[in-house]
């Protein structure tokens, strides 16, 4: 597991300097919701508020893709990820790609 890795959503890293980028870095992930999840969710839209169904699986789609993203990192030499961004798409009725990608980076401290 590349706990190491350091990531950031912005260009640079503070108290530290970029040696060398590596190019994008990317982690997928296709989901898609189960029957039982839905109707549960369903359920909750009829209260309203918060739907914690789905937002408990946004979140651990998010979070593999964020690891998937580490590795992917770690694999190509980097330290660090700077510029680091999620996207979602929806690819067909109830399935969702994740995707976490940034730019991949040897850093040092300043």
């Amino acid at each position: 597991m590349p706990a190491d890795i350091l990531t950031t959503t912005a260009n640079s890293l503070t108290g530290f300097h970029v040696n060398q980028e590596l190019g994008v870095v990317r982690g997928i992930i296709v989901r898609s919701r189960s029957i039982v999840g839905s109707i549960g969710a369903g359920i909750q839209t009829l209260f309203g508020g918060n739907i914690s169904i789905y937002t408990k699986l946004c979140e651990q789609a998010r979070a593999e893709a964020f690891e998937l993203m580490k590795q992917h990192a770690e694999a190509v030499g980097a330290n660090a990820i700077i510029a680091m961004r999620y996207d979602a798409t929806e690819i067909a009725p109830g399935v969702t790609e994740v995707l976490c990608y940034g730019t991949a980076v040897v850093v040092q401290r300043a």
